[in-house]
């Protein structure tokens, strides 16, 4: 590089930190202005986790118990309606919007709809659930599979029951849902996929409970 070049290219970079300092000083309050503006927005989040959404989780778990106890013991009517004394869980969901307690309440809610044969409701509610748990959330998911077999609505119940099988990803669910879904694909004779399926519950989950019966269902949609 000859020392012209390197000249021009020394001005060249004095030139673009004085452009970037005149950028900092001609918009020095634009900046302060946002960066306060941000501090202010993490001390009302924290605020609001703190003394509104904290007293609110602590309340709706309490409230809780009851209809889960109805819930147990399969009182279907009692835990989604609740008693006079206690709220079911449509109640703790309205009352206590964003809480984990209410978002678990989806999960109980939608159960119990389905176990009452109100499949719709069902749906709604457990597709609200958002769970962080891979069992609760597995189960969700094929709990809405089940509700749409019962519509017959089989696309969705195979997308949801495909779901249900990869989000458990142990040999305790998946191969239960793997064996709806080996279900639901013979339902749409579709027994190519079928017979993979149930191979799949073979192969990779040779000890559950699913695997010690799958050769008949194997054998059934091989022999058609």
């Amino acid at each position: 590089m000859s020392a012209t070049e390197v000249k021009t290219k020394t001005e060249a970079e004095k030139a673009s930190a004085v452009k970037s300092g005149s950028f900092v000083q001609e918009n020095q309050k634009s900046l302060l202005f946002i960066a306060a503006a941000v501090v202010v927005m993490i001390v009302i989040y924290i605020a609001y986790l703190r003394l509104y959404l904290g007293p609110r989780e602590g309340e709706a778990a309490g409230k809780m118990y009851a209809a889960q106890d109805y819930w147990n013991n399969k009182e279907w009517d009692k835990a989604i309606n609740g008693d006079a004394g206690y709220p079911g869980f449509k109640k703790i969901i309205a009352d206590y919007s964003n809480t984990k307690t209410a978002n678990l309440a989806y999960f109980y809610l939608g159960t119990a709809y389905l176990n009452k044969g109100e499949y719709r409701q069902a749906i709604e509610n457990l597709t609200n659930f958002r769970g962080d748990d891979n069992m609760v959330a597995a189960e969700a998911l094929g709990a809405t599979g089940d509700a749409y077999v019962e519509l017959k609505d089989l696309e969705k119940a195979e997308t949801y029951f495909k779901k249900a099988a990869d989000k458990a990803s142990n040999k305790f669910l998946s191969p239960l849902y793997l064996k709806k879904l080996g279900l639901v694909y013979e339902a749409k004779k579709d027994k190519a996929a079928a017979a993979d399926t149930y191979k799949k519950i073979k192969s990779d989950y040779p000890e559950s409970a699913e695997a010690q019966s799958i050769d008949a269902y194997i054998g059934r949609v091989e022999s058609k």
